[in-house]
C-alpha cells in the first residue's frame, strides 16, 4: 500500500504505547504512569505542541502497551511489572494481563492472563465479531484471538516479525504493528497469510500503537511521543 505519513501533534505523555479513536475522541494510554487521556484530534500543531487533555484517568494497569475501546468499556494491554518506570504497585502484573476498565473513574471491570503467558503489547476490541478480542502474544510470536465472556482462543495466528505492538481489525483482515521492523502488516483472516503491508521508513515516528481514524490510521511513537496520520494515496 502507498501511503502519505504525517506528523499530527505529541501526545500528552513521554511514553505513549496505545491509542485507540472514538466518537469522542481520541484515547492515549501512558507506558509510564498508566494513566490514560481523552484528547482532541487536531490537524496538526507546531514542533512542541500536545493538545489539551479533556479527561485523564487511572488504572491498576502496569507497563501498559495497548489500548482499545468496545462494550462501553476501555482496555489495557499490561506488559507485565510496572517496577521499570516507577514504584511497584500491588496490582501490578507479574505477566502480561488484560484490564477492562470504567472510561470514566479507571476502576478495573475485570481482569485475565494473556493466553500462555508472557507479554503483550497490542489489543483490539473485534467490532465485527462482537464479545472478541485480538491481542498480540508475544511468547508464542502470534496474535490471538480469545472470547471475553469465557476467555477462550477462536483462533491464533504465526506472526511474520518479532515485536509485535498495535493491532486494528479492519473487514478483511487484521493490521499488526512491527515496531522493530517498521512495517505494518495485513493478514487474512482465515489464513494468517500477508495479503498487505505499509512501510513506515525512518525519519517518521517509529510505530507503536496504531488505531483506524476514518479511511486512515493514527499511530504512537513511544520514543518521541509523536502521534503521526498514515493516509493511502
Amino acid at each position: 500500500m502507498n501511503v502519505e505519513i504525517k506528523n499530527l501533534f505529541r501526545a500528552p505523555y513521554s511514553v505513549p504505547n496505545g491509542l485507540q479513536v472514538t466518537d469522542d475522541g481520541l484515547w492515549v494510554a501512558d507506558q509510564i504512569s498508566d494513566r490514560v487521556a481523552l484528547i482532541d484530534i487536531l490537524d496538526e500543531v507546531d514542533d512542541y505542541g500536545v493538545t489539551p487533555v479533556r479527561k485523564e484517568i487511572p488504572s491498576e494497569s502496569s507497563n501498559t502497551s495497548g489500548l482499545a475501546w468496545g462494550d462501553g468499556s476501555l482496555w489495557l494491554a499490561a506488559n507485565g511489572a510496572g517496577s521499570k518506570w516507577r514504584t511497584a504497585r500491588d496490582t501490578d502484573a507479574t505477566s502480561g494481563e488484560i484490564l477492562r476498565i470504567d472510561p470514566e473513574t479507571g476502576a478495573t471491570q475485570a481482569r485475565w492472563d494473556v493466553p500462555g503467558g508472557g507479554g503483550t503489547h497490542g489489543i483490539e476490541f473485534d467490532r465485527f465479531d462482537s464479545g472478541t478480542l485480538w491481542l498480540t502474544t508475544l511468547k508464542s510470536q502470534t496474535v490471538t484471538q480469545v472470547r471475553i465472556d469465557d476467555w477462550s482462543i477462536v483462533k491464533a495466528f504465526d506472526l511474520p516479525y518479532t515485536r509485535a505492538h498495535g493491532v486494528v481489525r479492519v473487514e478483511d483482515g487484521l493490521w499488526v504493528v512491527h515496531t522493530g521492523d517498521r512495517v505494518i502488516v495485513k493478514l487474512d483472516l482465515s489464513s494468517g497469510e500477508e495479503i498487505d503491508r505499509i512501510e513506515v521508513p525512518k525519519p517518521h515516528p517509529e510505530p507503536h500503537g496504531l488505531a483506524l481514524f476514518g479511511d486512515a490510521f493514527l499511530c504512537c511513537d513511544a520514543t518521541s511521543g509523536w502521534i503521526a496520520k498514515i493516509s493511502e494515496v
